[in-house]
């Protein structure tokens, strides 16, 4: 009787799941000859059968019966309980192994870089560790058999299974990566705009330095170009340090200082609205009026600690710096921010005790903050998911939070550019003076996007060029989903047509039930028909499925 490989069923089960639409079982007929065996032993373990080899799956006791009745639900349960389902595990070294009982341990890391996971990944560490201790224990320190492989995927198996299963929000990552490919070199080869130079730390900076780091809600990763320079945050830290603000105080309160419209202004104007507040907490008269909500009473040195504590939380604990010398050529420099701040003191903007030369020494602190791209756009897809960083699943600022830093964002983020920004791109993005340029793709990911040369509004040119290029490519603005649209590409459907029906977290039980039981038929096959001893061995087969080869 043919009979297809083992891996192969399972990789089609893995990475496709069961696409069939299943014939009733009344009245099926039983066909012998059906190629589509596979094997459950009783200790949930799928065994691989090669033709003609002796199968190494147990004796399992009560047996499943075909039904396509009302008691389908008590059936599943009782196959669940009778441990029947294949382990989440083996389907997974099947799936790799393609065939072979041994896996070399740089095709799984390929495999799982291909998924947008790094092995750097904090939610893998209990993997990788155990992959280097079983590696030392092998023989010639590179495959892995079934066994060493289980043992070292089990402690992060459900998050490995939905990567592989294509489970997260951007399932075709590396063609996803491939069209960010094409869009940073188009805007590399951009030329035009002038290094800011009215803070001399930042004139040092090449004008040739151009990186992207984007993150996605389920901690996919991918960089390209500079993305490992550090620069300082400047004005991208003003929605960061407004969202610690809110988390701590609530809206009400932060907007009793602070108001909520665009300026139409420049971002350094000495201006303030008709009720005698800055206009929002993204130009400098409200991130400083904001600066002095956060942590009063404490020391500058106690406020400083606390919000970098919240930022290394927002980067998934990846780099986070100070550059003093910044922080030092802001300070001496900073006479219009000086001015801005008097101005505000004299109409009584602040909370009151307020010291607005201390408040203003913090501001500088807090615009000399230094990343990379790498982790900045760990910080922009922690707002992306809600407040969750996604590399360490921790919850890092409110939804209510989370909420308004992105509406402020998206109305006042870019500048003097920002209705533009809105109305073009229509996401919630933050642009800052040292050529970063902070963009949030909500329930999606989180970009960062860095060239010092600006345009003559402060933004980058090579950013805003590349942002805008993303959204003619992708469905990502904000209102792109509208019905009878013309469509534009998908990346968070697989292949480009198909949404996933399931993101996000999912357990071992009900990943195991769908790539092994969802939508199939199981029936008992006799051990003649299979050649296997029945005494060891129950095999069911599933029936009705057509053979797509």
């Amino acid at each position: 009787m043919l009979q297809f490989r083992l891996s192969l069923a399972l990789r089609e089960l893995l990475h496709f799941g069961v696409k069939y639409r299943l014939p009733s079982a009344v009245g099926h007929p039983r066909t012998p000859a059906d190629p589509r065996l596979l094997r459950l032993g009783g200790t949930s373990r799928l065994s691989f059968c090669p033709a003609g080899a002796r199968s190494l799956c147990s004796r399992s006791e009560g047996v499943l019966e075909k039904k396509d009745e009302p008691g389908k639900e008590a059936a599943g349960d009782k196959r669940r309980k009778a441990g029947i389902l294949p382990s989440l595990e083996d389907l997974l070294f099947y799936t790799i192994a393609e065939g072979q009982e041994k896996i070399p341990a740089h095709k799984f890391i390929t495999a799982l870089k291909a998924t947008g996971l790094r092995t750097g990944d904090p939610r893998l560490k209990e993997c990788m560790e155990m992959l280097k201790v079983s590696l030392k224990s092998t023989s010639d320190g590179v495959m892995l058999d079934r066994h060493l492989f289980k043992k070292c995927v089990q402690s992060n198996i459900v998050l490995l299974t939905q990567a592989f299963r294509k489970k997260f929000v951007i399932p075709d990552f590396l063609s996803f990566t491939s069209h960010i490919d094409k869009l940073y070199e188009s805007a590399k080869n951009l030329s035009g705009g002038q290094v800011a130079d009215y803070i001399p730390q930042l004139a040092k900076f090449s004008p040739d330095l151009w990186a992207v780091s984007l993150c996605t809600v389920d901690g996919q990763r991918y960089t390209v170009g500079d993305t490992k320079v550090p620069f300082c945050l400047q004005s991208c830290v003003k929605p960061l340090k407004y969202a610690i603000a809110v988390h701590d105080h609530g809206t009400e309160y932060v907007h009793r200082f602070i108001a909520k419209e665009p300026s139409g202004l420049r971002f350094n104007k000495l201006f303030l609205n008709e009720d005698d507040k800055p206009h929002n907490p993204m130009v400098n008269a409200g991130a400083i009026v904001c600066t002095s909500l956060i942590k009063q009473g404490a020391s500058n040195a106690e406020k400083f600690d606390y919000v970098m504590n919240f930022l290394n939380k927002m980067a998934g604990n990846e780099y986070v710096g100070f550059s003093n010398a910044t922080f030092q050529s802001e300070r001496e420099s900073g006479d219009r921010n000086f001015a801005i701040g008097y101005y505000l003191k004299e109409k009584k903007c602040f909370p009151e005790g307020t010291d607005m030369t201390s408040i203003l020494d913090f501001y500088f602190q807090l615009c000399s903050i230094e990343v990379t791209c790498e982790s900045a756009s760990v910080m922009a897809a922690t707002l992306a998911n809600g407040g969750f960083c996604p590399i360490t699943g921790e919850r890092v600022l409110s939804p209510e939070a989370v909420r308004n830093t992105l509406s402020l964002m998206h109305s006042c983020g870019m500048y003097d550019f920002s209705g533009q920004f809105a109305f073009h791109v229509g996401l919630p993005s933050k642009s800052g003076v040292a050529g970063g340029i902070l963009l949030v793709v909500p329930n999606v990911m989180g970009i960062m996007c860095w060239s010092p040369p600006l345009d003559k509004l402060g933004n980058s040119v090579r950013g805003i060029q590349f942002c805008t290029d993303l959204v003619s490519l992708f469905n990502f603005h904000n209102y792109d989903n509208l019905r009878h649209f013309a469509k534009k590409l998908d990346p968070r459907r697989e292949g480009g047509d198909q949404r996933q029906h399931t993101f996000g977290s999912m357990d071992y039980e009900s990943l195991q039930q769908e790539l092994a039981l969802r939508d199939t038929l199981w029936t008992m096959v006799s051990a003649t028909e299979c050649n296997e001893d029945s005494s060891t061995n129950v095999v069911y087969r599933m029936e009705g499925v057509q053979d797509s080869h």
